[in-house]
C-alpha cells in the first residue's frame, strides 16, 4: 500500500496559496515511447473521427462549390495530439478535394496543413510519420507535393492565425477540455466542490454554473478567434463531448475516476485537501447549450448540429473481439486508454507515484459498472460557417 509522501501532506489553507497550474504546460496526452502512449491507446479518438467523415465530406465540398480559393486552400486541424490519428483527418480531406475538384474540372489546390495543439504536445511523434503518409497518398495517386505539412503549436482559446487567412478548421475530442478548471471554486474558504473532481448530479448548483460560465466564456473566445481568422465563407467541422440532458450520471468517466480518488483517500493513499481542491478542467455540454452559445456569440450560420452516442467498447483496440471479453480484462483496456489522456493532469495534482494504482483501480470499478449498465458516451458534432 502507498503512503502519502511528507511532501504532500499538506493542509487546505496551503493549497488555496498555490499558484494555478498552467493547463498549457500540463494538459497533453502520454507521450510517444511509453506503454500507456496516446499513439499507442487513441482507438477510441480515431472512431469518432470516422463517426464525422460524412460531415466533413459534406462541408469540404460545400466550401470547395460555395468559396474562391487561387492556388491553396489552408486547412487546420486544432488539437491534433499526437500518434496516427493527427493526419488521419488530413487524408481524408485531401481525398475529398481531389474527388471534388475533378468532378468539377479544376485544378487541385495546394492543401497547407497547421498541425495545432498546446506547447507539450509531442509534435515529434507526428513528424515520424510524415514519410509514411506521403507514402500513402502517393500511392492512392495524389500528388505528394500538393499537400504541406506544418506545426502551429499554441492555446486555440485565443488567436493563432492573421485575419481572413484560413479556410477550414477541424477538431476532434478537443473542445470539451476547458481553458482553466473554474477558479471560484477554490477562491473561498472552502472549496465548492468537495469530495468531487466534476460534475455531479450531487453537485450543488453554483458547481454546475461555475463549470458552465467557463465553457460559455472559452467557447465563445475561440468562436470569435476562429471567425477573425477564417475567410468569408470559411468553416469548421467540431466534435467533442456532451451529455443528453441536464445530468452527470454515472457513466460519465470523471464521476468514476472521482469516486475511486475518494476510496484512496479514505485509505490514506491521497490526502483529503489535494481532492477537494483538485477539479477537472473539463466540461461536456448539451446540445441546446451549444446552440444558445453559437447563436449568441453570431460569427457563425449552423449547417449541422447533432449529437451521437458511443460505446465505452470503442476503447478497445480494433483486432481484439469484444464479444470474447470478460469485463475485468475489458475495464483493463479502457481504462488503459484514458490513462493516455489523463494522466498528465492527475499526476501533477496527486503524483506520479500513485498513477499505476489509480488506474488498476479505475479499471475494477469500470468493470464493476458495465456488470450493471451500458456505458455510453454523448459525442456531439457541428458543422458551421462564417457568416
Amino acid at each position: 500500500m502507498y503512503t502519502l509522501p511528507p511532501s504532500r501532506q499538506i493542509k487546505w489553507h496551503s493549497i488555496r496559496s498555490l499558484p494555478p497550474m498552467s493547463m498549457e504546460q500540463v494538459l497533453h496526452m502520454n507521450g510517444e515511447g511509453e506503454e500507456t502512449s496516446y499513439a499507442k491507446n487513441s482507438t477510441f479518438q480515431r472512431k469518432v473521427i470516422l463517426g464525422t467523415e460524412l460531415i466533413l465530406e459534406e462541408s469540404i465540398k460545400r466550401l470547395l462549390h460555395q468559396t474562391t480559393y487561387k492556388s491553396n486552400l489552408k486547412v487546420v486541424e486544432l488539437g491534433c495530439s499526437s500518434g496516427p490519428n493527427a493526419l488521419l483527418v488530413v487524408y481524408k480531406i485531401l481525398g475529398i478535394i481531389n474527388e471534388t475538384v475533378m468532378s468539377l474540372n479544376r485544378e487541385a489546390p495546394i492543401l497547407q496543413v497547421y498541425l495545432n495543439d498546446l506547447f507539450g504536445n509531442d509534435f515529434n511523434g507526428i513528424f515520424k510519420l510524415l514519410p509514411d503518409f506521403y507514402q500513402r497518398i502517393q500511392e492512392r495517386g495524389d500528388n505528394v507535393g500538393s499537400c504541406l505539412i506544418n506545426a502551429t503549436p499554441g492555446n486555440f482559446y485565443g488567436r493563432l492565425f492573421p485575419n481572413n487567412c484560413i479556410h477550414f478548421f477541424h477538431s476532434s475530442s478537443s473542445l470539451h477540455w476547458l481553458s482553466q478548471a473554474p477558479e471560484e471554486l477554490t477562491m473561498g474558504e472552502e472549496p465548492l466542490n468537495k469530495g468531487h473532481i466534476h460534475l455531479t448530479y450531487t453537485s450543488p448548483a453554483i458547481v454546475y454554473k461555475s463549470y458552465f460560465e467557463q465553457f460559455q466564456r472559452d467557447f465563445k473566445l475561440f468562436l470569435g478567434s476562429r471567425s477573425d481568422e477564417l475567410i468569408l465563407g470559411g468553416s469548421m467541422v467540431l466534435s467533442f463531448l456532451g451529455r443528453k440532458n441536464a445530468l452527470f450520471e454515472i457513466g460519465d468517466s470523471g464521476v468514476l475516476i472521482g469516486i475511486v480518488l475518494n476510496d484512496m483517500v479514505l485509505e490514506g493513499l491521497i490526502e483529503k485537501t489535494s481532492l477537494d481542491c483538485f477539479n477537472m478542467p473539463l466540461y461536456c455540454p448539451t446540445m441546446e447549450e451549444v446552440k444558445q452559445i453559437i447563436e449568441e456569440e453570431g460569427s457563425f450560420t449552423i449547417q449541422t448540429l447533432k449529437t451521437i452516442q458511443i460505446s465505452w467498447n470503442s476503447h478497445l483496440p480494433d483486432d481484439i473481439d469484444v464479444s470474447i471479453l470478460d469485463n475485468k480484462v475489458r475495464g483493463d483496456l479502457i481504462s488503459k486508454s484514458l490513462r493516455a489522456v489523463m494522466e498528465p493532469l492527475f499526476s501533477f495534482s496527486f503524483g506520479k507515484d500513485i498513477m499505476h494504482e489509480l488506474f488498476t483501480r479505475f479499471g475494477r470499478k469500470i468493470s464493476q459498472i458495465m456488470e450493471i449498465e451500458t456505458l455510453q458516451y454523448t459525442n456531439l458534432i457541428m458543422s458551421i460557417t462564417k457568416r
